[in-house]
């Protein structure tokens, strides 16, 4: 299985909440190697991929945060015009939805985290299409 776990964070929308989950993180020596923030009015979601994520959840929590662990589909993507179409093309032609997803480049490579609900038939499908899943290990090595 190619899945990648990141965090999600739930947490008030107020000044200094930012600076609270990175220096749990940091204080536990663990290294955030993605990071992406949606809020509303008055909460907000911090995602992120970690290097130790299991931990990070551990410490995050005895902090006294709301925090998720979640499977997402990371795929290799072509860095080029059209890349990320490709993708979302092949997913939506096997009827899988995308709720979630944000692109990023890491060793010279792009690639996208997709959330779904469907994730063994999208993990199917990219692969049936010959898309690169990417494992954890990939994402994290230096």
């Amino acid at each position: 299985m190619s899945n990648v776990k990141i965090l999600a964070v739930f947490a008030e929308n107020k000044l200094g909440q930012l600076a609270r989950i990175t220096r749990i993180l940091a204080d536990a020596n663990i290294d955030i190697r993605w990071m992406t923030i949606a809020t509303s009015d008055t909460f907000g979601v911090c995602k992120c991929l970690v290097d130790q994520c299991e931990r990070a959840f551990q410490e995050l929590q005895q902090h006294g945060l709301t925090v998720s662990l979640l499977e997402v589909l990371a795929v290799e993507l072509e860095d080029r015009p059209g890349g990320m179409y490709a993708v979302a093309d092949c997913l939506a032609k096997h009827q899988v939805n995308v709720e979630n997803s944000s692109g990023f480049t890491f060793n010279r490579r792009a690639g996208l985290l997709i959330e779904t609900k469907d994730l063994d038939r999208g993990r199917l499908a990219l692969e049936k299409n010959r898309f690169h899943l990417l494992t954890a290990e990939e994402l994290l090595s230096r």
